[in-house]
Formats: C-alpha cells, sequence, structure tokens
C-alpha cells in the first residue's frame, strides 16, 4: 500500500512538471512572435525588409572563375551541375594575397573563394571575394609545433 501511495505521488509530481514544461514553451513561443503594426504608415522601409530578407549569414563559396564582366561587375563560377554568378557591390571586400584588391583583379581561370548573401530576386551578391588558392589550414601554419614533435638527440 505504501509503495502504491509513493508511485501515486511520483506519477502526479511528474505530470504537474510536464505541464509546467509545455506551458512555459507555448508561453515562451508566443512572446517570440512578431506583432502586426497599428498602421501600414509603420510598417518597415523597403530598404528595412531587403535586409531582413537575406540570410542571417553569408554563404560560402569556392571555385575557379570562368567569366568576367567587368562593366557589370559580375563574375561566374562553373559548378557540376551549374553555373553561379556573383554581383561585386560596393560594399564588397576583394582581397589578394591578404592585401585589398579591386574588380579589375578577377579574371578567368583564377581560384577564388568568400562568401555572399542570396537576395529575394535570386541573385547571388558577393559580400567578401579572396582571389588566389586558399590557404591549406594548419598544415603549414605552426613548423614550432613539428619542431617540437621530432625526436631530439642527446
Amino acid at each position: 500500500m505504501k509503495n502504491k501511495n509513493s508511485l501515486l505521488v511520483a506519477v502526479c509530481i511528474a505530470a504537474v512538471t510536464a505541464l509546467g514544461v509545455v506551458t512555459a514553451s507555448a508561453a515562451a513561443k508566443a512572446s517570440a512572435s512578431p506583432k502586426a503594426s497599428a498602421s501600414p504608415k509603420e510598417s518597415a522601409s523597403p530598404a528595412a525588409t531587403a535586409a531582413a530578407t537575406k540570410a542571417a549569414r553569408p554563404i560560402p563559396f569556392h571555385g575557379v572563375v570562368s567569366a568576367v564582366d567587368q562593366s557589370a561587375k559580375t563574375f561566374t563560377i562553373a559548378g557540376k551541375t551549374k553555373s553561379r554568378v556573383f554581383k561585386v557591390g560596393e560594399k564588397a571586400e576583394i582581397t589578394k594575397g591578404g592585401s585589398a584588391a579591386s574588380m579589375s583583379d578577377l579574371a578567368e581561370n583564377v581560384e577564388v573563394s568568400g562568401s555572399y548573401w542570396k537576395n529575394a530576386d535570386g541573385s547571388l551578391e558577393a559580400k567578401t571575394v579572396k582571389i588566389g588558392p586558399a590557404a591549406k589550414a594548419k598544415a603549414s601554419a605552426s613548423p614550432a609545433a613539428s619542431a617540437s614533435a621530432s625526436p631530439k638527440k642527446p
């Protein structure tokens, strides 16, 4: 009888705790939802909505340039299934060998990497463009670590 009462109390406590967690979760979701503005005049500006439609963070890319259009400020990277055309805007950071570069430094058959935003219209806008081969990560970064790993002669 004592075991049945203990079991019944434990089940009741577990049910109340689970109900509290579900209620708190629902309240958190309700408070996080966006609220409608009072009037259409208070709606966000077109620039703000364009920024909100961009991805939360830039998307990385890597490849070899197959075409460059200097007048339109675009470059194309050929892929296995389709090509991607990147627009280089005024705010894009272009670097070559760690120093600043310009759109004129982009050429066909050059390896590039960087990041881009995908716009609402489907176009790809480059945020950063690094011209040249990607650096080998940690392979040659620390020669001191490889020297300390070699056996020392007494």
